[in-house]
């Protein structure tokens, strides 16, 4: 049985989310290609889970993680990453060379997803809690970063000079190095410190789905 607290926590993290997607969309600074392509992810990630919701719940850390997720990937989208105002603010405290707005986007690109794979692999393919489910979680998240940047060529191809803001390279030769060296820092991060925490809160949503709605 699906537990409605549950479900009431997972539709308040899906509309916070919608909420400061609408705010940040009403009127971005970046122009709409870019909006829309930085935004894309956070909406086929909620379409994925109106689908899925039924069938498989989250846990309350991986849906509270992908919440933070969703909106530093729409404040990228809101002023692009090269002028999002969080990086600014970095930027002037710290005397930094360029907006490291987006290093925080790579970061958060590993360390989220690493959570969701390990759910995936716990709760799903029921993968025992090896060494090698850790090595599993890391080169998924490494394998999607990898691919998250060819996403980025493939649309520097289409759109040529358009997709510059999203591409958000700000001259760094190294930008697509630094992308997936801070992803695998992040989903080595995630694992180091939120693997205890987590395996408490899959347990609470496996204990709470199989309760009779009726005992709540």
């Amino acid at each position: 049985m699906h537990s409605r607290t549950h479900d009431r926590f997972a539709a308040g993290c899906v509309a916070s989310a919608v909420a400061v997607g609408v705010a940040l969309g009403i009127a971005p600074r970046a122009d709409r290609l870019t909006w829309a392509l930085e935004n894309a992810p956070v909406w086929i990630g909620i379409g994925a889970w109106l689908v899925t919701r039924r069938r498989f719940q989250l846990s309350r850390l991986c849906l509270a993680l992908f919440t933070v997720h969703a909106v530093i990937l729409m404040v990228g989208g809101y002023a692009t990453y090269a002028a999002a105002p969080p990086g600014e603010w970095l930027r002037a405290a710290f005397e930094l060379e360029r907006n490291p707005y987006d290093r925080i986007g790579h970061l958060a690109q590993g360390f989220v997803p690493a959570i969701f794979v390990r759910e995936l692999l716990a709760r799903v393919a029921r993968i025992p809690p090896t060494r090698w489910r850790a090595v599993l979680v890391v080169c998924a998240c490494l394998a999607f970063s990898a691919f998250y940047e060819l996403i980025e060529w493939w649309t520097a191809l289409a759109a040529g000079a358009a997709a510059d803001d999203f591409l958000g390279t700000q001259g760094d030769p190294w930008d697509t190095q630094w992308d997936m060296f801070l992803c695998l820092v992040g989903s080595i991060a995630a694992l180091a410190s939120l693997s205890r925490a987590h395996d408490r809160s899959m347990a609470r949503v496996d204990e709470t789905l199989d309760r009779p709605a009726a005992s709540e």
